[in-house]
């Protein structure tokens, strides 16, 4: 993993820009290798992708050395994307160490460089990256409660806003869950205020967990359920970057350091390491990871924090036993498994299952414990793809819900020569079939249950968005799911086999298995979801005058023959027309509109309308939410159904907006809910005079960093100004400019990483009389009460005298930033450009934004006559 500082600079268009710039036969190689990738790893990952992994001999024996270790180790930092997947796939794959990231948040206050998601359900997309990277380098994932609230400045505010004890409380649980030897951090405990707070943060609580893991007066409640623990070593992942040079790094002592080369090659997975932490990294799509592999020798080093210094400086678990005799009555097993490592059949790996039996046997006479029942899971793996073992439980339909029934196709073969017979099959001890089968070689044995779900099945979302958390931190009700990367899934079905006159059982998830003509087979997880869901089609709905509006709620079917009511919930002050209104949905995954009149205030005012779903006795006051991206899973994520209803006094002038699309962001529709008639422009299809028509030009978040076609237009785009026209370019990052954007502006003009990231922080008016604080709407200091997440990020810090700075701010303890909002008269017209988190602050129904954004877009129109003026 490269150093944050450039990491960082990476993160939007540098990756991204690589990516888009490899040519065809590049790009397809790339997939190839992660297909092949995904097939390797598929013994040792829980298969998220929806394309099936095939195994060869080659993943089986990779399996089985992995098996034949017996030794964890846990990497710690704060966001996906945060860690090294370098160190993390050399420890699963060279090490052959059970290998695990604990990331403290899901990345829930980033941006997103491929869709709209942002907040919560960026939070989902991106947990689903870091299982798809697990995927690849072979890893595990885990999180603690705390939510990713935004960049933070220092640890101390991190540390208030999360809660501390909390996030402290899930490290020690994970860590005594996971039982790691060896930690690593991947930033410095000791760097207060140096780099992201949430970056030190994670580091100081790893380093405060590692001495309280041991202790019985711990958070004793955990001790019902787990054992305290003691890692044998805490390391810091530190590179040149840290010191501020290459030339001050190897300068520095390096006596408590471990260094190892993790560009080693894998002949058996047909690839080296730097390959697979190049295609796990470029999971992280959401964020611009998207790179070119890399190759070749590359060193990494660890800094020792606590613990012993191992002697052999080239192996981080050089002193603790890793092999089965670790476990007691272990020898045994190992003397079953070893050779077959040693000597493994690449031709006819079946030619090992009695022995591999001989192990699981024994295996399963031990006492439970912590290795035994990691390695069990593990040797059953191995066994079924020894074996050729194609077990699947399949359902009809790809969800249903609580006491519904569904149809579900159970397939057995057997494709060794290895006599072997199908018992039974249960799905979660409810639903069975008992009848023996024999499973002869390569003769599939098909059969069909009825799956009934119980009324008392919970539906299927992400566990830590069921309550109502906080800013800094999710609340989970049942803290036995605390740490875990999903929601597990309602059903499994239990294979029940006798192999060699030995009975063992075999778990799979129940899926879906379906077909596009497009992609052909694909697998996504099988769910339950409520009988009925309502949503609104806008979030965010804006009156600008007292007038009423009909306001469409959406109601979609989760079962066949849906009826019941929607009972429209308000705000005091607004009034509806009907507050009740029946639906009737014959076919499940079918819609019905209900049209409800709402009528605001005569005042400014803000509330909140919401849809409760009476069906069948039940009150659903949930909406659902479908991501979907073809490097991740389907997610369906219920959420709080509700709307943001906002009466303004809001004035504007002009009508037609043309938006360049940036990275992803939902301003377009913002500015419809205000009277714009916002229309998407194809920057290809920019030339000499196509931009006239519209009252102003807006670019979106990031524009400059992810649309390369904008190098070739930006003339056309400075003409425009020239001409008469008003540009608002939205923010860009500092650092990831390529030489032919210099011309970003008319006018020399300097980003940097300048931001204010407490939304609280103080605003001061610095260009009081300009015309983007007056018309066509009074800009005060008030309009900027209840900003969301920041006020905003990468001000420039320099600019040329032709511009004017509008406002000012500042977070607590630093110079004022008055870059946020700069504009400058060029020829007939206005260029502005503006760090301002806009993109936030109109998806959350903020007044003040909402009235600064109208004036950006009406600046220069004071005099002009018979343009478009809504009045409140």
């Amino acid at each position: 993993m490269i150093p944050f500082s450039v990491k960082e600079n990476l993160k939007a268009d540098g990756p991204l820009f690589i990516f888009l710039s490899l040519k065809t036969n590049e790009i397809q190689h790339m997939l190839r290798l992660l297909l092949l990738l995904a097939s390797a790893l598929l013994l040792t990952t829980s298969g998220h992708s929806q394309k099936r992994a095939k195994t060869s001999s080659a993943d089986i024996y990779h399996s089985i050395q992995k098996l034949n270790f017996l030794g964890s180790a846990l990497y710690v930092a704060a966001h996906p994307d945060d860690e090294n997947t370098r160190l993390i796939s050399y420890l699963s794959n060279h090490v052959k160490a059970r290998t695990a990231y604990l990331s403290m948040t899901r990345g829930d206050g980033g941006q997103n460089l491929i869709g709209p998601e942002l907040r919560e359900l960026l939070g989902v997309l991106r947990t689903q990256e870091l299982l798809a990277a697990r995927g690849v380098d072979g890893g595990q994932q885990f999180f603690t409660r705390a939510n990713d609230f935004g960049y933070s400045k220092h640890p101390n505010e991190t540390l208030e806003i999360w809660n501390k004890e909390a996030v402290l409380e899930d490290v020690v649980r994970i860590i005594r869950q996971f039982k790691p030897d060896v930690i690593v951090n991947r930033f410095d405990h000791r760097s207060l205020g140096t780099t992201h707070g949430h970056h030190t943060a994670s580091a100081m609580l790893s380093v405060e967990a590692f001495d309280l893991v041991n202790d019985p007066k711990a958070y004793i409640d955990q001790l019902k359920h787990l054992e305290t623990w003691q890692p044998k070593r805490l390391f810091f992942n530190t590179s040149w970057w840290f010191y501020g040079s290459q030339e001050k790094f190897e300068a520095a002592d390096k006596s408590n350091m471990m260094n190892f080369d993790v560009g080693t090659y894998y002949p058996v997975l047909g690839t080296s390491n730097n390959e697979i932490a190049s295609l796990a990294s470029s999971q992280h799509l959401c964020q611009g990871f998207g790179r070119i592999s890399t190759r070749g020798s590359q060193n990494e080093y660890v800094e020792l924090l606590k613990g012993d210094l191992p002697k052999n400086k080239d192996d981080l678990f050089d002193g603790i036993d890793t092999s089965w005799s670790r476990i007691e009555g272990g020898k045994a097993i190992g003397a079953i498994l070893n050779p077959i490592e040693d000597g493994f059949d690449f031709k006819n790996p079946s030619t090992h299952l009695p022995q591999l039996i001989k192990a699981h046997e024994l295996l399963s006479a031990l006492p439970n414990g912590h290795w035994k029942g990691i390695k069990i899971k593990e040797l059953e793996t191995v066994i079924s793809a020894t074996a050729g073992l194609y077990l699947e439980a399949s359902a009809a339909a790809p969800y249903s819900h609580a006491g519904g029934t569904v149809k579900i196709a159970i397939e057995a073969l057997n494709r060794s020569t290895t006599p072997m017979t199908l018992n039974a099959v249960r799905i979660n001890d409810a639903t069975a079939i008992t009848t023996p089968n024999t499973l002869d070689k390569n003769k599939k044995v098909v059969m069909e249950m009825d799956l009934k779900i119980p009324s008392s099945t919970p539906t299927t979302s992400p566990y830590w968005l069921n309550e109502k958390g906080s800013l800094g931190m999710y609340e989970v009700a049942d803290k036995t799911l605390i740490g875990k990367p999903e929601t597990p899934r309602a059903f499994n079905a239990t294979f029940n086999l006798t192999m060699n006159n030995y009975t063992f059982q075999i778990i799979k998830p129940v899926v879906r298995k379906f077909a596009k003509p497009d992609k052909g087979e694909l697998v996504q997880p099988f769910e339950i979801l409520p009988e009925a869901t309502a949503s609104f089609q806008d979030k965010v709905i804006i009156f600008a005058d007292g007038k009423p509006k009909e306001v469409s709620v959406l109601v979609k079917a989760h079962r066949d023959d849906a009826k019941g009511t929607v009972q429209f919930q308000y705000s005091n002050g607004w009034t509806v027309d009907s507050e009740t209104q029946n639906f009737t949905i014959a076919k499940k995954g079918d819609q019905q509109e209900l049209v409800f009149t709402l009528t605001p205030p005569a005042y400014e005012n803000e509330g909140y309308i919401r849809p409760l779903v009476k069906i069948g006795g039940k009150e659903i006051s949930k909406e659902l939410i479908e991501i979907t991206y073809d490097h991740v899973p389907k997610q369906s994520v219920l959420l709080p159904a509700e709307a943001k209803v906002v009466r303004l006094n809001i004035q504007k002038m002009g009508q037609n907006i043309g938006y360049i699309v940036g990275a992803g962001d939902d301003v377009p529709t913002s500015l419809e809910q205000i009277g714009y008639t916002v229309h998407i422009i194809d920057p290809q299809s920019i030339g000499e005079g196509s931009l006239d028509k519209y009252d102003a030009i807006v670019t979106g978040i990031r524009s400059y960093n992810v649309v390369p076609e904008l190098k070739f237009k930006q003339r056309f785009l400075l003409e425009y100004v020239k001409n008469g026209g008003n540009l608002i370019v939205q923010y860009n990052t500092a650092g990831r400019w390529n030489k032919q954007f210099e011309d970003i502006a008319p006018y020399p003009l300097k980003l940097s990483r300048d931001r204010v990231t407490n939304e609280n922080s103080a605003v001061s008016i610095l260009a009081k009389k300009h015309s983007l604080t007056t018309f066509p709407n009074a800009i005060e200091t008030s309009d900027f009460d209840g900003w969301v997440q920041e006020r905003g990020l990468y001000f420039p810090n320099e600019w040329d005298k032709a511009f004017t700075p509008v406002l000012s701010m500042k977070d607590k303890g630093e110079s004022p930033k008055n870059g946020s909002l700069l504009v400058a008269p060029y020829g007939e017209g206005n260029y502005i450009y503006t760090g301002l988190s806009f993109f936030r602050e109109l998806p959350a129904g903020v007044p003040g934004a909402y009235k600064l954004f109208a004036n950006m877009l009406s600046i220069g129109k004071d005099n002009v006559k018979n343009e478009t003026n809504i009045k409140g």
